[in-house]
This record gives C-alpha cells, structure tokens and sequence, in this order.
C-alpha cells in the first residue's frame, strides 16, 4: 500500500493494485498489522453513515444511530464468523484465523466506504422533505448494494487465496455464498430489535422501540404506506382543481345570470 497508507482514503487507494493487496490480506505478518486499522475503518465510517441515518428525528437520534450501525455491523459478524471459520477449516482451508479475518473486513470496509457516498444522496432526500417511509426504503436500499459490492470483494479475495496461493478450497467459495445469508439473516434480526434507526419526528425519542411483526412485513408496510402518500396527493390535486373547475364556473353562471338580469331591466 506504500504511502498511500498515510491518506485518509488508504484503503481505496489499494484497489489501485488487487494482486497486490490481497497478497498483503494473506500475509499473516501483515494481516496482524492491517486488522486493527480495517475495523477501525469500518467502524468509523458506519458511524458516519448512521448520523446522517438518524438526522432524520433530530440530534439525538443521529448519535444513537451512529452508535447503533458499526455495534449491529460487529455483533453480527461476532455471531456469525465462528461458523464460517471453522467449517472453511474442516473444508480444507489454510487460512489462518487472522488472515480469513483480514479478508472478511475488507468485505465490510468496501461496503461501508460504498454507504458513505451515498450520504450526499441521502441529505438532499433529507432536506427536500421526503417522508418517513421513502427514506426507510432509500437507506435499505443502500445497505443491500453495498453489501453487494462487499460480498464481492471477499468473494475475489478467496478465490485469489485458492487459485493463486492453492491455500483455501473451491468448495470454501460456495460455502461462504451460502454463510452469506446466514449473516443476512442474522443481521436483519439483530436490527430489527435496535430499532429505531430514523427515529419519529411526531414521537419522543426512544432508544428502543418495540414493534410488531418482523422486517419483511415492514418492508411492504412501507412500500404500501409510500404509494398511498403518493395516490391521497394526486388525490388532493385532482380535488382542488376539480373544486377551483366548479367555482369558475358558477362565477361564469352568476355573471351570466346579472347580464341576463340588467338587460332584462332595460
């Protein structure tokens, strides 16, 4: 990584070689020196990302929110990471605990430096007066294509580990696919029970709220309560112009009735 390494950026800066860099992941003397620095990463960019999350309802939720996002980002991998190292290992896997470490948060680190570009995408949805359930699906949204893009990186950093350095299995590969959405799983519960993360500007504020049902029912909730917003404001629009239609032309029938009237007179 060189002197990239004393930028802010280091991180994308590596992409610049992949080889490279994911020969450095699997270096076991330079994986103990990169762990550290990769969560640290992940970390404070999760926390970023969850202010501009939680500045939906205030200050207050925007703390709670950055501290929220990198805690369920690392209470999941703690849940989930045992499984997958040990069964990789029984697979055949060389890869040492440090080393398959180092590559898992890569994975995390592409993936929130992915979320953090999208915060000025968020603040403009923020200020111009999108509704609750528009930025709930916008921030879903967020997260499911930077995890795309993280999945990928770790998906590239073990195939480099099997096909080039011949120390982790093919089978590993589609393993890791599968632990994938066992990780989703696990992490999508975990959120749901830190709820909330935007926060209700109507409500006082809550650390935790209880909610019913689970997060795929609050996915088409949302989805539902969005279109409707959207069908009640065409709504509205089509009954002020139907109700302005209806004033004009009674005016139009006065006025024609005070002609009628005044020439009747004459």
């Amino acid at each position: 990584m060189g002197n990239n390494k004393q930028s802010p950026l280091w991180f994308l800066y590596s992409f610049h070689n992949k080889d490279l860099f994911f020969e450095q992941l699997t270096d076991i003397e330079k994986a103990k020196k990169q762990v550290g620095s990769l969560y640290l990463y992940v970390f404070i960019l999760s926390f970023i990302y969850g202010l501009s999350m939680g500045s939906y309802a205030g200050p207050l939720q925007a703390i709670t929110t950055a501290v929220k996002i990198p805690f369920l980002l690392t209470v999941t991998l703690l849940v989930c990471y045992p499984a997958l190292f040990v069964i990789q290992t029984m697979l055949g896997s060389k890869l040492r605990l440090i080393q398959m470490s180092s590559i898992i948060l890569v994975g995390f680190a592409f993936m929130t430096s992915i979320m953090l570009s999208f915060i000025p995408i968020i603040i403009v949805f923020l200020f111009t007066g999108s509704n609750y359930y528009f930025l709930n699906l916008l921030h879903i949204g967020v997260f499911f294509i930077a995890g795309i893009f993280g999945i990928k990186m770790i998906v590239d950093a073990l195939k480099f580990s099997c096909e080039k350095k011949n120390i982790y299995p093919h089978l590993g590969v589609v393993i890791f696919r599968f632990w994938v959405l066992i990780f989703a799983f696990v992490g999508i519960q975990i959120a749901w029970n830190l709820q909330p993360y935007l926060g209700n500007q109507e409500k006082r504020f809550k650390l935790f709220r209880k909610h019913e049902g689970n997060f795929y029912t609050a996915v088409i909730y949302s989805i539902k309560q969005l279109v409707n917003t959207q069908s009640k404001g065409m709504e509205n629009t089509d009954a002020k112009e139907n109700a302005k239609y209806e004033m004009n032309s009674f005016d139009s029938l006065l006025k024609s009735a005070k002609e009628q009237e005044y020439h009747g007179s004459e």
